[in-house]
């Protein structure tokens, strides 16, 4: 074809693409639909969190638990995260959480970032890939201020006093705060004034001035199902998922090298709206997907890079580009990771023989005299049931690391970390305890701001012993 020639029906430039009204078969809908189904199930579980902040009147709390906002602001805790959290699977309690979803049809909106002084922080703000497209945080050397997320096209002015702008090419992102609190009562009195500066609103309703609120007092809106039961909601429904692909395609235009990809997506879609039996076999496709691929895709044992011991770790959070299977284990498993300058994540299913963790039999996690996760920011260990959620327990605990001021070291300097249903025997040892279910638990490991041996694989986590005895 000459440069100046028109493109053939069928074709995306130069490269071939499904013909409009080709037949398909069963079999190929099938099999096209299951890459569908891992391509898209990220996107459209962010196009449905969206539905439901569209309900939120003003920021506050879901149920009483889960930080949230209309689009174009943001909630804020004023403390740990509830064992109750049903929103996002895999939670932690080490820092003071924040959540809003953002929408390009409402324009920008300003965050503000205070002074943190020392403390760690970082804002995770993803687009509708999951994928980060800002560097707000401590190890950014972020200043102070107020900062504009922009929409790709938007081309309106920048008022004075915005200290910088991200932009973000998908209908759809989100803004998570994180802010380090330790487990004491000292600091949670010292970190209350800094979250109360932390506010998101649209451009139109920025002044130059700061804002602030007491988050303490956040209004409680109702969550529905959205805080209950023993899983995640359920952001993405099989028996909707091709309804609801072809908004999706509209919101997140393709990247260089994925429009050959997306003119078979459109192909799909089309195809099902001019035949209900080809709209069946999608449906088939997607349910089975999700019932076999995507819950293979949960367990951290099936996923990621492998490392010594059955750990296994991820290097591409939030920075996913075509590797479509990471994004949908790391979207299905525990969504809104950090990309690894801010967080090096390890999980682990398995002790080191390769069984299974459970609490009746319990484990140990030992880390050898100078050997703690090497980071600037703070390490923690958090425990998770097979839901992926914390296991409430008399002690209200559910992670060790950094924030915990009363962990036990061993005379030659080792910390030892017990994680059972039944408590270590040696009373001395209960702070550095995480106490389990009787059934299937993981642990996830995560370095802040790590340094680059947690990066690398120059310094990798400790076995996990079974048993609970030393």
């Amino acid at each position: 074809m000459s440069p100046s020639a028109p493109a053939t029906p069928g074709t995306l430039g130069a490269l071939a693409v499904p013909v409009s009204g080709s037949r398909m078969t069963g079999e190929y809908l099938r099999a096209m639909g299951r890459v569908a189904y891992l391509w898209g199930w990220p996107l459209v579980n962010m196009h449905n969190r969206l539905g439901v902040m569209e309900q939120v009147p003003v920021p506050g709390l879901l149920g009483g638990v889960v930080p949230a906002g209309p689009p174009g602001t943001l909630g804020m805790l004023h403390d740990y995260i509830l064992a109750q959290e049903r929103i996002v699977a895999c939670p932690n309690q080490d820092v003071v959480y924040g959540m809003g979803v953002l929408d390009a049809r409402r324009g920008p909106s300003v965050v503000q970032v205070p002074d943190f002084g020392d403390r760690f922080w970082v804002y995770q703000v993803v687009d509708q890939r999951t994928e980060a497209f800002a560097r707000l945080g401590a190890m950014y050397g972020t200043e102070p201020g107020c900062y504009l997320l922009a929409p790709a096209g938007w081309n309106g002015r920048v008022p004075d006093g915005i200290a910088g702008m991200f932009r973000f090419d998908t209908r759809i992102a989100a803004c998570i705060p994180r802010v380090f609190m330790n487990d004491t009562d000292e600091d949670r009195s010292a970190v209350r004034p800094l979250v109360n500066r932390i506010m998101a609103y649209p451009l139109a309703e920025y002044t130059g001035e700061p804002r602030g609120t007491d988050w303490s007092k956040a209004p409680t809106h109702p969550a529905g199902d959205a805080t209950s039961g023993e899983h995640e909601t359920r952001w993405v429904d099989p028996t909707t998922f091709f309804d609801t692909l072809p908004a999706v395609l509209g919101e997140v235009p393709p990247r260089p090298g994925e429009e050959a990809l997306y003119g078979v997506l459109h192909s799909l879609v089309d195809q099902a709206a001019r035949d209900p039996r080809a709209a069946a076999a999608l449906r088939e496709a997607a349910v089975e997907s999700d019932a076999t691929l995507l819950r293979e895709l949960f367990e951290f044992r099936n996923i990621g890079v492998p490392l010594d011991h059955h750990w296994s770790t991820q290097r591409n959070g939030a920075a996913f580009g075509g590797d479509y299977l990471s994004r949908a284990a790391m979207a299905k498993a525990n969504i809104f990771v950090n990309v690894p300058s801010e967080t090096a994540y390890f999980y682990q299913d398995q002790d080191d023989t390769g069984e299974l963790l459970t609490g009746e039999h319990g484990c140990t996690l030992t880390f050898p005299a100078g050997a703690l996760p090497p980071v600037r920011g703070f390490w923690s260990v958090t425990l998770y049931n097979e839901h992926h959620f914390f296991h409430p327990n008399a002690l209200d605990r559910y992670s060790l690391g950094t924030k915990t001021k009363t962990l036990r070291l061993a005379a030659d300097g080792s910390l030892t970390l017990y994680a059972g249903a039944a408590p270590p025997a040696d009373e001395a040892d209960l702070p550095n305890w995480l106490p389990a279910p009787a059934g299937r638990f993981s642990l996830y490991l995560r370095a802040y701001w790590p340094d680059t041996a947690a990066l690398d694989g120059t310094w990798k986590p400790p076995p996990v012993t079974k048993g609970m005895r030393r």
